[in-house]
């Protein structure tokens, strides 16, 4: 019995010290953005302090703040449709179409993933420079969708091939179409896939900061652009700065909260071989 008590116990202290790593940083966050810049370099650092809402009060009645809130939805919103709308399609033909090297190619699109954002923001400025899609809203949404679709379309790719043949050759023969099989048959079965690439997609989109400081500028700044421009040569307001991250934090801790459920059964579900 007491042997097999204390692994049980090992595992569970294990996922709380996780989640305490996870949940650190995110309440380090809320809890300097309540604070006075008085009280963020008071020394000794002092854990009881009176909260206030002065750092949000003052993000929210930035002049443009609206401007980079609205910027932040359109390029979040818009990556997130145009990624699933073209990464189902294509982990569907993936799927079902029958062709030499199908399995290399499926990884071979998981590995540009792992290409580090970084490393593309000096040929991606280069390339989008010329192409005239610098400090343009579409620019972002555009590149985006190229960051995302990789991942996206490995996700997806593993539910369609858990979906029966036979399905859709049942659909078929009652009269559907191609269009029409794979919008009736093979999406809602996709359901769980599309709701964890979308909330990965959105978070991906909404946070990202390197690329978008490269290639935004002051009419299609991001959040996490503009909470950059609280660090100066002054100095760095910390509240602000902190205040701006709780505002960037909330929208995609709201989404994962609500769909946890989906993330893991579509994390879990799609994670097959071709």
């Amino acid at each position: 019995m007491n042997r097999s008590v204390f692994p049980r116990c090992l595992h569970y202290a294990a996922l709380v010290v996780l989640a305490a790593l996870c949940v650190a940083p995110i309440a380090i966050i809320f809890a300097t953005s309540l604070r006075q810049q008085v009280d963020i370099f008071a020394e000794p650092l002092n854990f009881i302090f009176a909260p206030t809402l002065e750092n949000y009060r003052a993000v929210l009645k930035e002049e443009r703040f609206s401007r980079y809130l609205a910027n932040s939805l359109i390029v979040g919103l818009a990556s997130t449709a145009i990624t699933l709308l073209l990464g189902c399609m294509a982990a569907y033909g993936l799927a079902r179409l029958r062709f030499r090297g199908r399995a290399t190619v499926a990884y071979v699109t998981l590995l540009l993933r792992t290409v580090p954002l970084a490393v593309l923001a000096i040929p991606v400025f280069m390339i989008w420079n010329a192409w005239h899609l610098v400090d343009s809203l579409a620019g972002l949404v555009l590149l985006y969708v190229a960051v995302n679709l990789p991942f996206t379309i490995w996700l997806l790719y593993g539910f369609v091939l858990q979906v029966p043949v036979e399905l859709e050759e049942a659909a078929a023969i009652d009269g559907c179409g191609p269009v029409r099989v794979f919008v009736k048959v093979i999406l809602p079965l996709m359901a769980p896939g599309l709701a964890a690439a979308s909330i990965f997609t959105f978070r991906i989109a909404w946070n990202e900061f390197i690329l978008a400081l490269v290639l935004s500028g002051r009419q299609t700044r991001t959040l996490p652009v503009a909470a950059s421009l609280y660090i100066t040569d002054i100095g760095v307001d910390w509240g602000r700065v902190m205040a701006m991250g709780g505002l960037i934090a909330i929208p995609p801790l709201i989404f994962t909260f609500v769909a946890a459920r989906q993330i893991i059964t579509g994390l879990t579900a799609g994670a097959v071989k071709g």
